[in-house]
């Protein structure tokens, strides 16, 4: 499909820089494209209504690391040049694939000093070697450190990554460390937050208790790929990066169960929606699973195992309006934008969210 159909116009005025308080209270605009009124509006906080006892929201529990390092470059004993990096996928205990900026300066076998001072890591630096170089400004990194002592001296030196539309209008403060978390983070390595999680609050946790419905974690390390635009003019065209993640056998066993039940399986977030579809088999069975995913979800994707999602609301021409297109439709999904503009939602990460129901077939 062209990519050019999945862009629309954003006020600037609509993205928002901090999450609504508390955080159960963002509006929450519910798109069913099978109900005669399509489109109502609503608050977080009325989750549970929309939701019947022995449906399972399946959440993301990957933790946001600070992945946003700066350093300097050496090259061959000369003087160095200034460099970010976002780590994005960790592929060994020593080595990490990360977006760099400038990214056509660096070369293979480049020396990266980050935390530079020295002040912050105990072994008084974070140094690497640029090991490999990829498309888009992608380096693999080598670091000196390995294992626990690397992440100790990542947590040290590194910032929060905000996403860029954030990062563009403010910089990253101590607020972030705590906002741009869930409440039910706990495995380390995401560079980016599972934003509609963000929402969660223990109050709202204890009225989806009351009302019967489960709750089921997997882990899927969001990359800082996901804010990358799509620069080909044909979805067929665009190559996904991977993320990796984690299916619990028993995880799986009671989802299936679910399902076997007549419960719906609602994914809170496109990260656990990628996750699921990528462990499910053709017939629908959550198979357990582990390793990474590039699955592309476009308009005419076959769902396997999702009935519900909820997420935030996402940039034009990306990957992730794509996907809600194919889960609600395409005319379901562009009306539910424009309504939400012209009615002051606000939107990305720290914005307010979307309950989508699977559009019939």
């Amino acid at each position: 499909m062209r990519v050019d159909l999945f862009d629309f116009d954003l006020p600037d005025e609509r993205i928002a820089l901090r999450p609504a308080e508390p955080r159960d209270s963002a509006r929450l605009l519910v798109v069913d494209p099978n109900a005669a009124n399509s489109l109502s509006d609503h608050s977080v906080s009325d989750l549970p209504s929309f939701l019947r006892a022995g449906d399972a929201l399946v959440f993301n529990d990957t933790k946001v690391i600070p992945a946003q390092l700066e350093g300097i470059r050496h090259r061959d004993g000369a003087g160095g040049q200034q460099v970010s990096a976002t780590l994005h996928m960790r592929v060994g205990p020593s080595r990490w694939k990360a977006f760099a900026k400038p990214g056509k300066r660096i070369k293979p076998g480049d020396r990266i000093a980050f935390g530079h001072s020295g002040e912050s890591c105990l072994l008084g630096s974070l140094d690497a070697t640029v090991e490999e170089k990829g498309e888009a400004g992608e380096v693999t990194l080598a670091f000196d450190l390995s294992g626990p002592t690397l992440d100790e001296a990542i947590a040290a030196v590194g910032h929060i990554p905000l996403p860029p539309y954030i990062a563009a209008k403010r910089p990253e403060d101590e607020r972030d460390r705590e906002d741009y978390q869930t409440i039910y983070a706990r495995e380390e390595g995401a560079v980016a937050a599972p934003t509609a999680g963000l929402h969660f609050t223990p109050a709202l946790f204890e009225a989806l208790d009351k009302a019967g419905i489960e709750r089921h974690f997997v882990t899927l390390h969001v990359g800082a790929g996901t804010f990358l635009p799509v620069k080909a003019d044909d979805t067929a065209d665009h190559k996904m990066h991977l993320e990796s993640g984690y299916v619990g056998a028993e995880t799986a066993a009671r989802l299936n169960a679910v399902k076997a039940r007549g419960g719906r399986i609602v994914c809170v977030g496109t990260t656990s929606l990628r996750l699921i579809e990528s462990a499910a088999a053709e017939s629908g069975e959550i198979k357990p699973w582990a390793g990474a995913t590039g699955i592309f979800i476009t308009p005419g994707y076959r769902f396997k195992a999702v009935d519900i999602l909820m997420t935030n609301f996402h940039l034009p021409r990306s990957t992730l309006f794509m996907l809600v297109s194919a889960f609600s439709g395409f005319e379901a999904m562009h009306a539910a934008y424009k309504h939400a503009i012209s009615t002051g939602y606000r939107f990305y990460s720290y914005g307010d969210a979307s309950l989508l129901f699977r559009k019939d077939k």
